[in-house]
């Protein structure tokens, strides 16, 4: 039995734009909207989770699950620059008071790839004043923030940098690489970890929160002879983010699967390897992996898995996905990597960014009656985190990788 460390929080994640559902001023929405869009499907009602928290919440406590990590929707409570509606703003402070109540932690993210469409039809990350912009919105929901003690600032700003690039709005032409993710747009990239500093800077000084930020954590492995290559992808694709947090009061590590490379870039999966529905590499040594290396870049910061899961439609592969996972989390753990907590993505089977297909959550969703199904897996997770701990046998092991 392998026991994690004391106070050890365990919980699931989600983003408002992917559960809420109708968030129909935010720039994605626009997107998926738009004439010959390139998005198999829209958001729609999604999960209803604007009004259907609190089932959810039920849901994650009776569990036995600790955190919850949820973001807040800027273009919600800014729908029209400058506009700053209070009603949205009691509506996360009741969120945040519904964890509270029941003994969960609440982990706050600020902006989940989401912004408002005037803030993209200003120029969104390239304005001249967009760090100014984001500074103003998060003097704003620090009124709701009393008594939060972990704030993700930003999810992801290297996809976010990558994936506002990949839809026309980056300052470079994007070059697409067969198998692989284009860069992150350097000069977004410069925006987004100075508006973080400054996030952090607001947070701590009006808040008690710890505040920091989340990483895409991709494992960029080099084959033998390509490490120079692989130095360089890591680089420009995910370090000089995880360097950004050197201050921070924590990181989130967010990991699913590796991307292998070679001395011309990133290589196709290997043959004959198991996949998930998005078409990743079944790899559960992922999170492990991506802790260690971010403990190496920051050894003196706290870490949290802010994200790990996997895309099925079979429940019992995901359990064994996240036994797999976890055992390669406690192996860092016992290498002495500090890390605080595990939250799974994601509570539902929600929007992924286009499409239903994906299904990650550990709770089904019915499009049309929105009936939450909890699956075997939620249960499975919550006995982890009521023992704090796990049987760590052959089926559920992944093999060491350091």
């Amino acid at each position: 039995m392998f026991h994690f460390p004391d106070g050890f929080l365990w919980g699931a994640s989600t983003a408002a734009h992917q559960i809420e559902g109708n968030n129909v001023a935010s720039d994605f929405w626009a997107i998926e909207h738009a004439e010959g869009s390139v998005l198999p499907e829209r958001s729609g009602d999604a999960c209803d989770s604007y009004h259907r928290w609190r089932e959810d919440l039920a849901l994650l406590r009776a569990a036995g699950l600790n955190s919850y990590r949820f973001s807040i929707e800027w273009s919600r409570i800014e729908p029209a620059r400058g506009e700053i509606s209070r009603a949205q703003l009691a509506h996360y402070r009741a969120m945040i008071d519904g964890c509270l109540e029941v003994g969960v932690a609440p982990i706050v993210t600020l902006h989940h790839f989401t912004s408002p469409q005037w803030f993209a039809a200003a120029g969104g990350w390239l304005a001249p004043d967009a760090v100014d912009t984001f500074a103003r919105f998060v003097e704003t929901a620090c009124a709701v923030l009393d008594d939060v003690e972990w704030v993700c600032t930003f999810n992801e700003p290297n996809m976010l940098a990558m994936l506002t690039a990949l839809l026309g709005g980056g300052s470079e032409p994007v070059e697409l690489v067969a198998g692989a993710l284009p860069p992150p747009d350097p000069t977004i990239g410069d925006a987004l970890i100075e508006a973080h500093h400054r996030a952090r800077g607001i947070l701590r000084e009006r808040t008690q929160a710890r505040v920091g930020w989340t990483i895409a954590n991709q494992n960029f492995q080099a084959e033998p002879g390509a490490e120079a290559v692989a130095e360089e992808w890591g680089w420009s694709r995910e370090d000089r983010f995880i360097d950004a947090a050197a201050d921070d009061d924590f990181i989130g590590v967010q990991a699913y699967t590796r991307v292998r490379i070679g001395r011309e870039g990133a290589l196709p999966i290997p043959p004959g390897a198991a996949t998930t529905l998005t078409g990743w590499e079944y790899f559960p040594a992922a999170v492990g992996l991506a802790a260690r290396h971010t403990a190496r870049r920051l050894p003196d910061t706290p870490i949290m898995v802010t994200e790990n899961g996997i895309a099925t439609g079979d429940d019992e592969e995901r359990i064994r996905y996240t036994a797999g996972a976890l055992s390669s989390l406690a192996d860092a753990i016992g290498d002495g990597v500090d890390v605080r907590g595990y939250l799974h993505w994601s509570l539902l089977d929600n929007y992924e960014w286009g499409s239903y297909g994906p299904t990650f959550g550990l709770v089904a969703v019915d499009r049309e009656s929105f009936e939450r199904r909890p699956k075997p897996s939620l249960s499975w997770l919550g006995q982890v985190a009521r023992q704090n701990g796990f049987a760590r046998d052959d089926a559920g092991r992944q093999a060491d990788i350091k």
